[in-house]
This record gives C-alpha cells, structure tokens and sequence, in this order.
C-alpha cells in the first residue's frame, strides 16, 4: 500500500537523522556521483606528503564517479597559494606570539622579585637573605631558565615550518599537487555557466533565497559581492544540473564538504541534520538522492567499503585538518552581523578584551569568549560590537565594524522569532511593553550567573535604546 500523501510530500523532513550506520549508505559509496566540495581538495595543500600520497590514492579508487562543478574548479585552482600562505603566516604569528609571552614573562618574574626584595629591604632582619634572591633570580638566571623552553618551543614550531614540502613558491612554480588532481578528474569537470545563467542564478539568489534562508549559501548572504556571495549556490546548482543527467534508478549524489554551517545544515533542536530541504529540492528537479559527508566520515567510508589503504595517522590528520577548517575571512570594509558572525573567527584577543571592558566575571562567559562554535561566535562578535558602539573600549582603526543587536525598541518585531518585552522579569528588563529581544540573547541569559546576567542585560538595553535615536 502506498504511503499516505502527506508522508510522500514531506518524506525528507521526516527522516531520521544520518549517521554512518545508515544501511542506506553503502548504495552511495557504490554507485553514487562524488562531489567534492573546494575546501577538501584545498586540504590535500594541508596534509603531510605522505597523508597527502594515500588520499590521493583512495581518491584514484573512485575516479570514474568524480565530478567537479566549475565554480569549485574556479575556486580550487584560485584558492592553492592562499591556503599555503595562511599556514606561513600562522605559523609565523605564533612564533612571534611565543617570543612577546616569553619576553613578558621575563619581565614579570623580575617584577615579581623586585617585590619581595622591596618588601625584604624594609623587614628583613637578615640582610643576606637579599643577596640570595638576588642570586636566585637574577636577569642571567631567568634567562638560563626560560631559554630551556624557549628552545623547545622554537624546535617544535620550526619542524612544523620546515617539515611541510609546500610553500607558496610551489604553487606558482611546479605545483605537485594540481597535476594530480587533473588526472583524478579527467575531462568530468562542469562548463562554465553563460553570462545569462550566471546572472539568472545570482537574481534567484541575492533576491529570493538568501533573503528567505533557503539552503544553501544564505549565510554567506554579506560576504562582498553578490558573485562571491553565492559560490555555494552555483555549486548546488550546478549539482543539481549534472544529476538531471545521470542514468535513471541510480541518480545518487554524495557531497563531501568541511561546511557544516547553518545554511547546510539544521543545528536546530540539539541536532545536526543536512537540511531536508536540500534532500528535497534534488530529488524534486533531478529525480536524484543526496547524502552529506564531511571528510573524516567520506574517508572512513572508503576505507571500509571500497577497502582503501590509509593508515591511522592519515585518519587522525584528515579529522584535525577538517576540524580546523577555516571558514571565509571577512573582506575589508565589510561589516559584520548576525547572519554572517558564525562562520566568522575574531581576532584572537578581541572577545576577551570585551569582555573586560564589559566588567563581566563569570568563567561561564568567560569560556563562551574562548569558544569555536557558531552560537559562541555570536555572542562574541555582538559583545566586541556593543562595547565597541557604547564606548566602553578603545577601538582600534583595524577592527571590524559590528552590526548586530541583541534587543530592539519599537512596536514592529524585527524578526519572527524574537520575542517581546514581557518575557523578561520587569525588574530585570525595562521598556517591557515597547521592545523585543533576539532568541539568542534570551538563550545567552539562562546561561550565564545574575551577575553577569544583569550586566549582560544592561548592554543590551542601552544599545536598543542608542539604536532608536535619529541619525543626523
């Protein structure tokens, strides 16, 4: 007997969540499309030469089914050097980081000792007790001291400096790995879409999708301009285009990405889903299923169905690169809100530095100011942009501008999902009958202690209220 209609018309939404037990997930290793997404052929720029050597190798194990849409073609050979001068950069940042913490540590012991030598001078009774700790903690000997670490700490940032075969000048030279990458993919690479398509995607994008957050790319809805903006969605559709055209019975898409971003998937209700509405709309205008995998699961995958050899320490590399993926950078002159603040990191020292200047105290906030995930990034960039507006910082001419609000005064809700007033304690929350306040911070409130509570509300407050005056 066939399912009832609405269970057919919704059959994506109802499904459980994946997982890489699902016993339909075989069929997709089998026979199924393979998409890579940019970010994982950039993190073959990442791995060791010899990871690199054997995931390759596994890639070689299904080169028939794999296909490159044009725009990740665009972006994979635009995006090589990029990802070899971060990792220069970032090493080198924390080689100069390790210097300045060491160079003030210094400083801080020879304090601390001119302080009990201050303190000895006036209440000693043994007046040799000074030469002692003079001896003891002279500059010679601190520096005897903390040249140990600082040569441990120099060895093991210089292996991971000296020990990786690629530099940006490979890239530009003899680049080892685009070669192999051509080969994996033969001529199975999408056409460049026309002006005409291009533009008509980008409309439907910028116009209809990412104003109503439909998956996927609508949290990259601020990033420049409306071409970079939609790289995601000219992938999927392009996506959707090549499974039209695959053989009927077996039109199976496996997408592989480090994206796990709201506008892939439902993080709703403490669960991480791909969003049925993608599973939907693939099946609807190309008859074709669709399964999400990010690397350390697509791997593992093909190392227990398709008997790839790759060693534990490959496993181990692939899951920390892809846990380190770095999501896009913010451009210049942009400005950051809620929408985009997720996929965002801030400068490393920024959030704790708001959080001083608020005269917040708890550890629990203090921990969501230290935090990689995307409700935490929020928090962080709202509170850099708060105290940053109300003044209660100095704020650098290098520091990103920040448009996001907790609370709003007014009778228009600014959004749906926030909520009025009235859901706060009156003598918690002022202006209860005239403001409205953004799920997150009403999420943000019930965890942290009062103290903070309190302070976290008044910001809040005295924002929605800057906010409602006129502008000149």
């Amino acid at each position: 007997m066939e399912d009832p209609v609405l269970l057919r018309r919704f059959h994506a939404w109802l499904q459980p969540v994946p997982s890489p037990q699902d016993t339909a997930r075989l069929a997709f290793f089998q026979d199924a499309l393979i998409v890579l997404d940019t970010n994982v052929l950039l993190s073959l720029y990442e791995y060791t030469a010899e990871s690199r050597e054997e995931v390759l190798t596994a890639l070689g194990q299904v080169s028939e089914r794999l296909w490159m849409p044009y725009q990740v073609g665009l972006e994979f050979v635009r995006g090589r050097r990029s990802v070899l001068e971060s990792r220069k950069r970032v090493l080198t940042d924390a080689s100069k980081s390790v210097n300045a913490k060491l160079t003030a540590a210094r400083k801080a012991i020879i304090e601390a000792k001119d302080t009990v030598r201050a303190q000895l001078q006036k209440y000693a009774r043994v007046p040799a007790e000074i030469d002692a700790l003079d001896q003891l903690v002279s500059e010679a000997a601190v520096d005897e001291h903390l040249s140990a670490y600082r040569d441990v700490f120099k060895a093991h940032l210089g292996m991971l400096k000296n020990g990786h075969d690629l530099t940006p000048v490979n890239v530009d030279t003899a680049d080892p790995i685009l070669p192999r990458v051509a080969d994996l993919y033969g001529d199975r690479i999408g056409n460049q879409p026309d002006d005409q398509l291009l533009q008509q995607r980008l409309d439907e994008a910028v116009a209809f999708r990412f104003p109503n957050q439909i998956p996927p790319g609508f949290a990259d809805f601020d990033k420049g301009t409306p071409l970079m903006a939609a790289g995601d969605f000219l992938i999927w559709e392009e996506v959707i285009e090549r499974a039209a055209l695959l053989p009927e019975g077996s039109r199976r898409v496996l997408f592989v990405s480090n994206d796990v971003k709201e506008d892939w998937y439902d993080i709703s209700n403490g669960k991480q889903r791909p969003w049925p509405a993608l599973l939907d709309e693939i099946h609807r205008r190309a008859g074709a299923e669709l399964r999400l995998e990010t690397p350390p699961d697509f791997y593992a995958g093909v190392g227990a169905y398709l008997d790839a050899d790759l060693a534990d320490d490959t496993y181990e590399e692939i899951r920390r690169v892809s846990a380190t993926f770095i999501p896009p950078t913010l451009e210049d002159g942009a400005v950051v809100t809620a929408r985009t603040a997720a996929q965002l990191a801030p400068p490393s020292k920024l959030p704790i530095a708001a959080y001083r200047s608020a005269g917040l105290t708890s550890p629990a906030v203090r921990n969501m100011m230290e935090s990689p995930t995307a409700a935490a990034r929020l928090v962080q960039w709202w509170l850099i942009g708060v105290t940053a507006q109300l003044q209660r910082r100095e704020v650098s001419e290098e520091e990103p501008r920040v448009d996001i609000a907790a609370a709003a005064r007014g009778s228009d809700r600014p959004a749906p999902d926030w909520e009025p007033g009235t859901v706060l304690p009156s003598g918690e929350w002022i202006h209860r009958e005239s403001s409205w306040i953004a799920p997150w911070f009403l999420d943000l409130l019930g965890a942290v202690p009062p103290a903070d509570r309190g302070i976290l509300s008044a910001l809040a407050s005295e924002q929605a209220a800057e906010n409602q005056r006129p502008t000149d």
